[in-house]
């Protein structure tokens, strides 16, 4: 076995607070869980990396299948790696919570890869970090936002050079366009999108919402309806010219062939955290780039920006959530980025993989559940 041989996989997960409650009709978040995985190399180099569990049982499914899979590999082929773990159970691993849980070994394999060769994750791929566009979540919690709020909070970021925002949407279409508008009234040269939180179920109560903004001059609407369904997406951008962007949370068995095949969308939404890592992640961007077809990340951007740089994709929008509102409380806990002239953010600093990935100052401040002690 060389130092690069994956020794020990460890496995942990944590409830970030929230200042008020999420709502999105019947989806409720009181906290937003995340899972860390960390692989320890021979070496003793440490590989991390996190996403949000969606209230399953990630850590669990890393327990009992992949681990057993990972352990004893090397690190250099974590793409040979990846496949096997995929093929094993391709009932299990290719698609939803058994996708999610092999998307984030695979991302805390090439960190730890990456820091064993002693080398940032952008330069082992290939790449470089460059400055990138920059979208600021806005709007949350979204029931206790108004126009008002809104117009202040995005008033202040474009003062701090954000030209970027994206707003979910309110407790009412009502709501969402006052909240809508306001931004653009802080705003009037800024890109706004709108997050739909898979909230409609029809493209007729869609199009009410749509009918009521438009005034915004909406950068795209995003996740309309429940995944699963390309028809109806494909239904609802033939009746409208507002960009369509879906994806999140989705990924696995035919995606994003589904949304291709249908004509459904303008922009196929990517997040390696959940749809495959790096290794799968490759394949997605792959058949946008074969399809002619535009593709953005999901949240998550001390990876994305990171890993679409090296990959050449520099004119992707990378999203934050304004800190501690609600968004992303673990990675509100890590570096944030600098907003330079334009809207742009600089490249996050380049240190050995993805960098520091963990605060564990802010994790004991939380609840979480850490049987192997990864957060001591």
């Amino acid at each position: 076995m060389s130092a690069s041989t994956i020794a020990s996989i460890s496995v942990a997960t944590v409830a970030g607070e929230l200042p008020a409650p999420v709502v999105f009709g019947d989806w409720i978040m009181k906290t937003r869980e995340y899972v860390v995985v960390r692989v320890t190399l021979n070496s003793g180099i440490e590989g991390w990396a996190f996403t949000l569990t969606r209230d399953g049982a990630v850590a669990e499914q890393i327990r009992k299948t992949l681990k057993n899979i990972y352990l004893g590999t090397n690190a250099e082929e974590v793409e040979k790696t990846y496949t096997t773990a995929l093929r094993r159970s391709l009932a299990s691993h290719s698609a939803g919570l058994g996708l999610r849980a092999l998307s984030i070994l695979d991302l805390a394999t090439w960190d730890a890869r990456a820091k064993q060769s002693n080398q940032s994750i952008s330069k082992l791929l290939g790449g470089t970090l460059e400055p990138m566009p920059a979208t600021a979540i806005i709007g949350y919690p979204p029931a206790n936002m108004g126009g008002v709020e809104v117009f202040e909070q995005v008033s202040e970021l474009y003062k701090k050079g954000w030209r970027r925002f994206k707003a979910p949407v309110g407790t009412s279409n009502l709501s969402t366009a006052e909240r809508l508008l306001a931004a653009r009234k802080a705003a009037p040269d800024a890109w706004i999108g709108c997050d739909a939180a898979w909230i409609f179920d029809d493209v007729d109560s869609a199009l009410g919402l749509l009918n009521l903004v438009g005034d915004v001059n909406l950068g795209w609407f995003e996740d309309v309806f429940p995944p699963g369904n390309a028809q109806i997406v494909s239904d609802l951008r033939r009746q409208t010219k507002i960009p369509i962007a879906m994806g999140d949370e989705q990924g696995g068995i035919y995606y994003p062939e589904s949304l291709i095949a249908k004509s459904a969308v303008d922009v196929v939404r990517i997040d390696l955290t959940c749809m495959g890592g790096i290794t799968g992640g490759k394949k997605i961007v792959k058949q946008c780039l074969d399809s002619r077809i535009d593709f953005a990340p999901h949240m998550f951007a001390h990876v994305h920006s990171q890993v679409f740089s090296a990959w050449g994709h520099t004119s992707v929008p990378i999203e934050w959530g304004v800190p501690w509102t609600g968004v992303d409380p673990y990675a509100d806990s890590l570096c944030q980025p600098q907003i330079l002239t334009g809207g742009n953010m600089g490249p996050l600093p380049e240190e050995n993989g993805f960098g520091n990935l963990v605060n564990k100052d802010w994790i004991h401040s939380q609840q979480f559940d850490d049987p192997d002690g990864i957060f001591s």
